[in-house]
């Protein structure tokens, strides 16, 4: 104990030497990574060698947590890294596959749960270096071949969960349930970020998880020893205890269904493992990936994409297959996810999704169809539109239209007969000055309306009232019958209008769930509807994978006019069930 806490304050003064010269604001400190929007994550330890199976069975769930989940006793565990040879790791080839995914940053789980190091600690014998046969230190390798590639280095490092330590949290079939977590921050958690934040060279960001009962003070002290050993490098969302960090990691597989210009990231496996499972094939497609970077950039977050090398060393062939596709498509498109903002539009548009650089917005269009393309509420002038692909920059023809009686903007232009990309083709709209749009709620060409919860009015008992999306599908998670929800919006065309209200699932990625059953009021001007939330249809959504909409049929509006009308939706009672009222929105279909 005193030889590490010696060595803990020699390398905490030589650290503040190197590190700490200047100070550094904190958009100075978030630049590169709001600039990067893209980065590779790498779950890799010990769980690589059962790979998912234990004593010849196959354990549910995600493979780094394979001893909780089969309940390994801890002295049985650490056997596995007498056998842990990885001989095939090459860190020039880990790098290079990040690099050719268009990725700019590599986070690498240094200690997951299982408390095992990827590095050489003085802390813990329990690392690569002196518990495995291998010898070496992964961390280093990588640490230096980012350096060298150009690509930033960051370590995932588990706080709080250490299923090897009795002083750590959430081993409760080994240890008794008394212990000195403190002790384990003292002893192992603050040695061990002192060497990653000292022997390996500028450190991207530290990525902390799974936080449990740290307390405020605890988890202040870790932000305050990755501030001082290295004030650039950026903290994530899950550090806990209430404390600020420099960004919000969202939920596993989470994407959120708005846009939100704060900082964030989403965590993201490529199947439905972190660490590799060898009978989990569920890969998701170069198509549906290259969709989601650019709905999440969109949104004005970060995609850090997750692969689990096996216990060979080697990121399994058909990881690095697709990312190399998402790589081809970044080649040609970079310009519409390098460097950008969150759209100025506040909607979700079927057809896909915009960022947005300088005097540019770039349309990432999913469902490429021919001939007319109407995007609706841009108020600024068009200087040109062209296909991000085309060299020649060719323009496509445009015209601009002003309705000036519902004061409604609307663009309509001509796209060529063949899509560019069968992912994500780019259409490029430079207009005279930073673009700005229309904050109201208009009728699209099609003449739907779509009322999210996100763009409502809400209150609680006549008082406004803030709602977050805190279902996992995107939408609202809602306990509570007082919030009411109101639209002001704008319908062109009269008529008849069906009602389609979308709920959404929530739950973990791999067990979602629904909940109906729920009882809602909808009025506009005279008309009312008392609706029962059922699932009348299941929808997959893209967007989030793993999470469906569901749609209920709500009857019909009549709208007799052209002009402003307001919806308010009621709750009258929440079911008690699985779940809340999971609400994303309202969309209103013409009936003629």
């Amino acid at each position: 104990m005193k030889k590490t806490t010696a060595f803990l304050l020699i390398i905490l003064f030589c650290s503040s030497m190197m590190f700490s010269q200047t100070e550094i604001t904190q958009n100075e400190r978030m630049q590169w990574w709001r600039d990067a929007r893209f980065g590779l994550f790498i779950h890799w330890g010990l769980y690589a060698i059962p790979a998912g199976e234990w004593e010849e069975k196959e354990i549910p769930g995600i493979g780094e947590w394979i001893m909780k989940r089969a309940q390994i006793p801890a002295e049985k565990y650490r056997d596995l890294a007498n056998r842990f040879n990885p001989i095939k790791f090459n860190a020039h080839d880990f790098v290079l596959t990040a690099k050719n995914a268009g990725m700019k940053y590599i986070v690498i789980t240094s200690k997951h749960h299982d408390g095992f190091a990827m590095f050489k600690s003085e802390a813990s014998r329990y690392n690569i270096v002196d518990a495995t046969p291998y010898g070496k230190d992964i961390i280093k390798q990588l640490a230096d071949e980012c350096h060298r590639q150009g690509l930033k280095i960051c370590f995932y490092y588990s706080q709080s969960r250490d299923w090897n330590e009795p002083n750590g949290l959430d081993n409760d079939w080994d240890f008794p349930k008394e212990r000195d977590f403190q002790k384990y921050l003292d002893e192992k958690v603050k040695p061990q970020l002192t060497e990653l934040l000292t022997n390996y060279g500028p450190i991207g960001l530290i990525w902390f998880d799974t936080p449990m009962t740290i307390s405020q003070e605890q988890a202040q002290s870790l932000k305050d020893l990755v501030r001082k050993l290295q004030p650039k490098c950026i903290i994530s969302g899950r550090l806990g205890g209430g404390v600020q960090t420099d960004y919000i990691s969202t939920g596993d597989n989470v994407i959120p269904g708005n846009v939100d210009r704060s900082d964030w990231e989403v965590p993201a496996t490529l199947n439905n493992t972190w660490g590799f499972k060898k009978n989990d094939h569920n890969w998701k497609s170069s198509k549906d990936l290259t969709r989601l970077l650019f709905d999440i950039v969109s949104k004005g977050g970060n995609y850090l994409l997750n692969v689990g090398p096996d216990a060979e060393g080697k990121i399994p062939e058909a990881s690095v297959n697709i990312l190399t596709e998402v790589g081809n498509w970044m080649k040609i498109n970079r310009e519409a996810i390098y460097e950008t903002k969150a759209s100025p539009f506040q909607t979700e548009f079927n057809w896909g999704c915009v960022t947005q650089k300088d005097n540019k917005l770039h349309l990432g269009i999913f469902d490429w169809k021919k001939g007319d393309f109407y995007l609706e509420g841009l108020e600024n002038k068009v200087e040109k539109i062209y296909l991000l692909s085309d060299r020649t920059k060719n323009a496509l023809k445009f015209q601009q239209t002003f309705n000036k009686n519902i004061n409604h903007h609307r663009l309509n232009f001509q796209l060529p007969d063949k899509a560019p990309d069968n992912a994500v083709s780019v259409v490029v709209v430079e207009t005279d000055g930073i673009p700005k749009v229309e904050q109201g709620i208009y009728q699209q060409a099609d003449r739907s309306i779509t009322l999210s919860t996100f763009q409502a009015a809400t209150f609680k008992n006549g008082k406004s009232e803030e709602i977050k999306s805190t279902s996992r599908g995107g939408g609202v998670d809602l306990t509570d019958k007082n919030i009411q929800f109101s639209w002001n919006f704008n319908v062109e065309k009269k008529g008849n209008y069906k009602i389609d209200i979308v709920t959404t699932e929530t739950g973990s990625h791999g067990d979602p769930l629904w909940q109906g059953g729920h009882e809602i009021r909808i009025i506009s001007g005279n008309q009312t509807k008392d609706i029962v939330i059922e699932r009348d249809k299941d929808e997959y959504n893209p967007r989030t994978q793993y999470w469906k909409k569901i749609h209920t049929n709500g009857g019909v509006l009549r709208f007799d006019e052209p002009g402003q009308y307001k919806i308010e939706l009621i709750p009258v009672s929440i079911f008690k069930g699985k779940s809340g009222f999971t609400f994303q929105e309202i969309n209103l279909r013409p009936l003629e």
